[in-house]
């Protein structure tokens, strides 16, 4: 399977988890990640410094990194006092070197050498990029960050997610690596803050339903509070679709494993429930020939859930392999 060359697009932490178990299978990775962020350390940065946000793109430059670990240390320190307090040091690494670099892209590619990275992280643009939100009740909400939140404040869901300005151009190289894909993963991760923040670029979404690479849906492990609120298998899938001008979904992928009670309630505490398919869904996906993939894939570390990066990761590239050597076969 080292050959296979991977795509995976999304933001925030969740294909940076994704990421650490491909590294394990391939050296052809590439990670497209979302520059809508606006809160947090990479808010602050973006906002002093005119910078695109640097975070998303640092969690996924440390998760295909292979470095001494006191440097993973040094690129995830946060400083907890003085008017650096809450500021990531990998945040500030990538604001210096936008600063000796031509511009952020090439910034990217020098934090990608110095942490000697497998594959590559590459922003989806270089053009500055706002998420903006409409809810059920009519109310309009401008910044990725202020989403969740005012979901719940609302009380209301979101209707649509959009960018403020539709005529954003994607880098070049994003659209090159989706069309060489062999594979290419949608999320994990926030679904409409994350994920379609990168669909909504129409180059982006032509590229994809162009692209003869498989495309795979990560369903999360949980449900997110002022999100995916009571989503099952078919909402999300729904919701990207709504999002999307193509139909291009070929697989979707669900954890199957068994989750503590105990860590159920903790969640449910919070407004999560686990994601699940019941047969509306099945009936959902057969509708749209999307085929679905199970496997217990979950981890519980201190009463927290993630997907278990590496089982995963092999897991969907044996059965994707197979499939394609079966199909081989078969033509012979």
């Amino acid at each position: 399977m080292e050959n296979l060359k991977i795509v995976a697009i999304g933001g925030g932490t969740g294909i940076s988890i994704l990421l650490r178990g491909l590294k394990e299978i391939t050296e052809n990775i590439t990670a497209i990640v979302s520059v809508a962020d606006d809160g947090g350390g990479s808010g602050v940065l973006r906002e002093d410094l005119g910078m695109l946000p640097p975070g998303d793109i640092r969690s996924n430059i440390l998760a295909l990194a292979n470095t001494e670990p006191i440097m993973e240390e040094l690129l995830k320190y946060r400083f907890d006092s003085g008017k650096l307090q809450g500021q990531n040091f990998g945040n500030l690494l990538i604001a210096a070197l936008l600063g000796i670099s031509g511009n952020f892209e090439e910034a990217i590619k020098n934090a990608s050498e110095i942490f000697a990275i497998t594959g590559k992280v590459i922003p989806v643009t270089t053009e500055e990029m706002h998420l903006c939100c409409e809810l059920e009740n009519g109310r309009k909400i401008i910044g990725e960050s202020a989403i969740p939140r005012e979901v719940l404040k609302q009380g209301s869901s979101i209707k649509k997610v959009y960018l403020s300005d539709n005529t954003i151009k994607p880098l070049k190289s994003a659209i090159d690596e989706i069309m060489k894909a062999d594979i290419v993963f949608l999320g994990p991760g926030s679904l409409y803050t994350s994920l379609l923040a990168n669909i909504l670029i129409e180059e982006i979404d032509l590229a994809l339903s162009k692209t003869k690479a498989k495309k795979i849906f990560i369903a999360n492990l949980m449900t997110q509070p002022g999100e995916t609120d009571s989503f099952g298998v078919k909402e999300h899938i729904s919701a990207f679709y709504k999002h999307s001008k193509y139909k291009y979904i070929d697989y979707i992928f669900v954890n199957n494993g068994n989750i503590s009670d105990q860590v159920i309630k903790k969640y449910k505490e919070e407004g999560s429930l686990p994601v699940k398919v019941g047969k509306k869904d099945i009936d959902y996906l057969k509708k749209f020939e999307i085929e679905l993939l199970e496997g217990d894939v979950v981890e519980e570390k201190k009463g927290y859930l993630r997907h278990d990066s590496k089982k995963m990761s092999k897991l969907i590239c044996d059965y994707l392999v197979n499939v394609v050597e079966t199909k081989i076969e078969i033509l012979k």
